[in-house]
């Protein structure tokens, strides 16, 4: 019998396997799909590292972690730096001072803060997010860089979409353009499977095994099991069904140098129906011998529960309900519920580990 099954080969299994391998435990783990690393999965095509699964940038503010996911690759200095492309024009992004000099003319922080006071709309106790933006900054960002970009990703109106959703706009008054804060970021040096590769070595992993097809088996197999998987279909939906939006990818080879010259370019007209093209080959910055390139348009998707979620829908509803599931699961002491699906939150690669860490000390202090 192994010590724990872990259902899921993303990060946050993948890392709980690792951490409690090297404590002694016989861990196996299990993953529905083809190959390991979940969303994070990358597959060498034509020499290039495609992100099958969207742009995953490796971002922190943590030493620690930053140490930690550099014991398994060394990692490209790479600085994430974004374009949007709305009706023929690229502005600089996210909205920093050579956004609003593309936007208005204006060359200096105190001009912008100004230009922006202007712009904003009066609007007592903005209650949803369209007019918490209008309220920050006006009518022409909004429409621009908000509006039809949010739109197509949650496929409602910003008028009906809590302002919890954006949190803060941020407007930098210098002309800095790094997508992230983050004191450390890069890339993978050959991309993020051999991270889990390595994560993984010397444990034994079974892919295209769904847990949910055989639960009976599994349940009988390991004395603790680590499930990432969604919490409301481990339990039969039984309060009823969370909600997620989904992704769909179109990758495509073209047989030239460069398409966009930059890895990321956004497209918040609602006349397109993608939300964004990513470049793959300009995330390692070392492929100009490669004359080919690989794009990726990303269309934002209604989640059907047959195709894969991506961003919970954290709204008082779903927050409510995922509520009563996390209540539920406390009453099985031999199950953990860890990852994006599992907690129902959405996390950062870094929040990730950081999450699998906390849960495997737990674990090790407590057995």
């Amino acid at each position: 019998m192994y010590d724990y099954l872990i259902v899921g080969a993303g990060l946050f299994g993948s890392v709980c396997s690792r951490e409690l391998s090297n404590a002694g435990k016989e861990c196996l783990i299990i993953d529905k799909r083809k190959h390991i690393g979940g969303n994070c999965y990358t597959e060498n095509i034509e020499g290039i590292n495609v992100h099958k699964y969207g742009a995953h940038i490796f971002h922190t503010s943590d030493e620690n972690i930053w140490k930690y996911i550099n014991k398994y690759s060394g990692f490209i200095n790479y600085i994430h730096r974004v374009k949007v492309k709305y009706k023929n024009r690229i502005y600089s992004f996210p909205i920093n001072l050579l956004t609003l000099y593309q936007l208005w003319g204006v060359c200096d922080p105190e001009e912008a803060k100004n230009k922006i006071k202007q712009k904003q709309i009066t609007i007592k106790n903005p209650h949803n997010l369209e007019d918490w933006i209008l309220s920050q900054v006006g009518e022409e960002i909004y429409n621009i860089f908000i509006k039809g970009y949010t739109e197509k990703q949650w496929q409602r109106s910003p008028s009906e979409l809590p302002t919890s959703i954006i949190r803060r706009l941020p407007i930098r008054f210098t002309y800095n353009d790094d997508y992230f804060n983050d004191k450390f970021q890069g890339i993978p040096e050959d991309g993020y499977t051999k991270i889990f590769n390595n994560l993984l070595k010397y444990i034994p992993v079974k892919l295209n095994t769904n847990f949910l097809d055989n639960r009976e088996y599994f349940l009988n197999i390991a004395k603790k099991i680590i499930y990432t998987g969604k919490i409301d279909e481990y339990f039969n939906y039984v309060y009823g069904r969370l909600e997620y939006r989904s992704l769909l990818f179109k990758h495509e080879i073209l047989d030239i140098d460069d398409y966009q010259g930059i890895s990321v370019i956004n497209y918040p007209d609602l006349k397109i129906p993608f939300t964004r093209i990513i470049e793959h080959k300009h995330f390692e910055g070392n492929k100009d011998h490669i004359k080919k390139t690989i794009i990726t348009r990303e269309y934002p998707q209604l989640y059907d529960y047959t195709n894969d979620p991506y961003y919970p829908i954290n709204d008082d509803k779903n927050n409510k309900l995922f509520d009563k599931y996390r209540r539920l699961a406390k009453k099985y002491p031999n199950l953990i519920f860890g990852g994006r699906l599992g907690e129902y939150k959405y996390y950062d690669m870094d929040e990730v580990i950081s999450s699998a860490l906390r849960c495997t000390e737990r674990e090790l202090k407590h057995e």
